[in-house]
């Protein structure tokens, strides 16, 4: 199996709903302005905001003209090329160490696994990794990132149910910075994105991190359950309004046939997808590539 295969794997649904849908109107017309409007209509359909589907549109219009051919595989190839420049407006982040990565998102999207699961990635690279359980509000989650860490063979920093977030954040920095780890990763608790008060808990999450460890490379990640489509803009904005947003995990994109969303969050917000969770197992997850993600999606 190839090193992005997993990744085209979860797109399967999303390719092919619009596999077919791109099949019928190669079937009904020449390549014409018809056909490029029917092509829009189809992106669109796949959760691709009309803005970000216009540039892709127009990009495979001067594509098509340069090329002078109008054969089915030359626009599908493209149309691939256009996608990929479209995720790619969205600098990579290359993660520079010391890091501390602080995860942050709305409840139920699959943070807890996701930090399992960067921990083992982490750890496998050969970097030290220590997990601050710093959602001190739900109910077992300090228990369920101890498994977690127990599986991925790291150290976890934690206090008592109902603690200052803060306090946990404080201590894990603290000692993070006085045992060079290289990895320091924070569990936050899942949040309405609405909540005045809860945003200004992860400000001040964020500056205990810049006092306590100002040497480290501080990155928010924001892990999005990819079945919720383009309700995960509005996500992105209001987390990246309130602590700023560095990069995106995406969870459960096997489960959706709209994964064309996630040309929004690098067209329009200029936000990089990171990672892409792949599986519910340790090893599941895969550094986002955005060529394998377009020819993941046509």
């Amino acid at each position: 199996m190839g090193l992005f295969s997993k990744i085209k794997e979860s797109l399967v649904k999303t390719k092919n709903t619009l596999a077919s849908k791109i099949a019928q109107i190669f079937t009904k017309e020449r390549i014409g302005e018809d056909f490029y409007d029917d092509l829009l209509d189809i992106l669109i359909s796949s959760d691709i905001s009309v803005t970000v589907a216009e540039e892709i549109i127009e990009s495979l219009h001067q594509k098509m003209r340069k090329e002078k051919v109008d054969s089915r595989d030359v626009v599908l190839e493209n149309l691939r090329l256009a996608i990929k420049e479209t995720l790619d407006q969205a600098e990579p982040l290359e993660l520079e160490y010391p890091a501390v990565i602080m995860v942050i998102g709305v409840n139920g999207v699959g943070k807890t696994t996701t930090i399992g699961k960067l921990a083992n990635r982490f750890s496998k690279q050969g970097k030290s990794v220590t997990i601050a359980a710093a959602d001190t509000f739900r109910a077992a989650a300090t228990e369920q990132l101890d498994v977690w860490a127990d599986r991925a063979g790291v150290r976890i920093i934690k206090q008592g149910e109902g603690s200052d977030p803060s306090a946990v954040v404080f201590d894990a920095a603290s000692s993070a910075r006085s045992k060079k780890t290289d990895v320091l990763i924070i569990d936050t608790a899942g949040r309405l994105h609405v909540k005045a008060n809860l945003m200004e808990e992860l400000k001040k999450m964020s500056r205990v991190v810049a006092k306590e460890y100002p040497e480290a490379n501080f990155y928010k990640f924001i892990v999005l359950d990819s079945t919720t489509g383009q309700n995960a803009l509005s996500q992105v904005q209001l987390f990246n309004e309130a602590v700023g947003i560095d990069g995106i995990v995406l969870t459960k994109l096997d489960g959706t046939a709209k994964g064309g969303f996630v040309l929004n969050l690098t067209g329009e917000l200029n936000v990089p997808v990171v990672y892409v969770g792949v599986g519910e197992k340790i090893d599941d997850i895969e550094d986002f590539d955005s060529e394998s993600f377009a020819e993941g999606l046509v």
